[in-house]
């Protein structure tokens, strides 16, 4: 029986064995720690920003053009999430995810309190989606190129309570733009809901100027900001939104399913929160009290998420914040608006063989660069760079049907010459 139970063991495992693929991992986990950058670094610097590519394990036979859609994370980021995971694991430690809420705050010129943990952008935009005193006939004004997370909570709302959604397409320019959101105001209007870069094109709105507008005509001002911390340097008070949601898996390089939303202070008595949980209450609420004790919402951001939060992605949160100051925002920034400039150059070349959907205009351009080849389907050019190991996405939202590439700090020109060489053959 013994020897039966070691045979059926023994097969059973290497069955097992036989239908599980293991993922190949490289083995060189972790490159040399980046030194604190005091000053400014050349954007054109290669030497340096070589090291930086060292950083992040992405496959080396890969150009990845597709930081919009997901930022894939730097090693210090990796092994920050591992050992936040770890030390709950082993110790069987809860909470100290809070503490992301200051370092996230400073980030992007905001206050703690002000700050809320969410898992990703779409999570923010529903609170403020449903949050918002809205009612049947209220309009809302938000653009033609909206992703799903900020059109279908607005969407829905307008399905389910009645709102009335006014959009307006982004211009060329700024001026133009902000003229366009004037233009659709009416008495009836309540809330403009804007993202600040547009996922489609990677056009970075004036929402300085929107929220200045706005609030001067008693509108509430909320930023869709899924593409503007680690790409732009972000300060929300000096934007003057009354919110803001953002996510920090994109260009900040963080962990996936991590986010935050920003409420100013003194619009979080207005914005309703409905999702509610242990941390959104001031800890006053007593069911066995008679009558029962209802409590009150904290007096901070932290009404608008409760419950267990995952600590090592936090943990990952906060790492991805020191990387970005190893180098310095403005490097950063430098260094993405280097490489954008020259995939902007490059497909100008093209004439009017490719239509480039971004503006030109330096204020209204970033990290992302949208465009059309003429007589070449959008889904088959997409299957050419996946087939050449080259990754961008094409944007079918809104019937745009395009494609967009979206350059990050481990980019390099030539990575963008290959992208190129494919158009070029298309």
């Amino acid at each position: 029986m013994q020897a039966n139970r070691r045979k059926f063991l023994q097969q059973s495992s290497a069955a097992l064995l036989g239908t599980v693929v293991l993922p190949s991992f490289s083995t060189d986990i972790q490159a040399a720690p980046l030194a604190k950058v005091e000053g400014n670094i050349t954007p054109s610097d290669e030497t340096y920003w070589s090291m930086v590519r060292q950083q992040f394990p992405l496959n080396k036979d890969l150009a990845y053009l597709n930081n919009g859609t997901m930022g894939p994370s730097p090693y210090p980021v990796i092994e920050a999430v591992k050992k936040g995971m770890m030390e709950g694991d082993v110790n069987g430690s809860y909470g100290g995810w809070e503490a992301t809420q200051a370092k996230l705050a400073k980030f992007v010129g905001a206050d703690e309190n002000e700050i809320a943990l969410t898992h990703n952008v779409t999570d923010g935009i529903n609170i403020v989606c449903w949050g918002l005193p809205l009612k049947k006939g209220d309009e809302v004004i938000m653009t033609t190129h909206e992703h799903v997370g900020n059109a279908f909570p607005w969407l829905n709302r307008q399905m389910v309570h009645g709102i009335v959604i006014k959009v307006f397409t982004p211009a060329s320019t700024a001026e133009e733009t902000l003229e366009r959101v004037k233009a659709l105001y009416t008495k009836k209007t309540r809330a403009v809901a804007v993202p600040h870069i547009p996922c489609t094109q990677g056009q970075v709105l004036p929402a300085k100027e929107i929220c200045t507008w706005a609030k001067e005509n008693g509108l509430f001002a909320f930023i869709d900001g899924a593409h503007g911390p680690g790409m732009l340097l972000v300060d929300l008070h000096e934007m003057g939104c009354d919110a803001y949601a953002s996510c920090s898996h994109k260009w900040m390089l963080g962990p996936k399913g991590t986010g935050f939303l920003y409420v100013k202070k003194s619009f979080q008595q207005t914005l309703q929160t409905y999702f509610v949980g242990g941390g959104s209450d001031n800890g006053k609420w007593n069911m066995a009290s008679t009558p029962i004790a209802t409590g009150a919402y904290a007096d901070s951001a932290h009404r608008y998420y409760g419950g267990t939060q995952a600590s090592g992605l936090y943990k990952g949160v906060d790492a991805a914040i020191d990387f970005i100051e190893t180098i310095g925002m403005a490097n950063i920034h430098e260094r993405i608006m280097y490489l954008s400039s020259y995939a902007q150059a490059e497909l100008l070349k093209f004439g009017d063989k490719v239509e480039l959907i971004t503006p030109t205009e330096v204020r209204s351009r970033a990290g992302v660069n949208g465009f059309r080849i003429k007589g070449v389907n959008f889904n088959d050019f997409y299957k050419t760079c996946a087939d050449n190991k080259v990754r961008i996405r094409v944007v079918q939202e809104n019937s745009l049907n395009s494609l967009r590439m979206s350059t990050h700090i481990y980019n390099t020109k030539e990575e963008i010459d290959r992208l190129m060489a494919l158009i070029q053959k298309a």
